[in-house]
């Protein structure tokens, strides 16, 4: 076999994996920015998208008691905050509504509907 042939080989085999692990992607997976908790103001994954990688004591009127799904894409490491806390009132106030683990999506939570007001990224649940 020469050498020509080995790296076609080699290509072709490479772009059949990288094919099959492109189908083995989630349809109905979440469109979430990686590093990111992402809620929207409807179930499953739908109409209008707030993100943050960082905590936010107080949500933007239009996602504050609108959040419908949420989304956790943050990055995991030791020592990294890893989780989301979702809060009912501004400044992590009120109860936890949901929390999060990474790479944790909820299309929909009837307890949690309609009641984040703020998050906070923790070390665990």
């Amino acid at each position: 076999m020469t050498m020509h042939r080995i790296i076609t080989s080699a290509a072709t085999a490479l772009l059949a994996l990288t094919g099959a692990l492109t189908l083995s992607t989630p349809v109905g997976a979440a469109d979430c920015p990686s590093g990111h908790f992402c809620a929207w103001e409807h179930a499953n994954f739908d109409g209008q998208r707030a993100n943050w990688s960082g905590d936010d004591g107080w949500w933007e009127s239009w996602i504050a008691d609108e959040d419908s799904s949420w989304a956790n894409h943050g990055i995991s490491g030791p020592g990294v905050k890893d989780h989301v806390k979702v809060y009912s009132r501004a400044h992590q106030g009120g109860h936890m509504t949901i929390c999060l683990s990474p790479g944790q999506e909820v299309g929909h939570d009837g307890a949690a509907n309609d009641n984040g007001d703020s998050h906070t990224w923790a070390m665990s649940c």
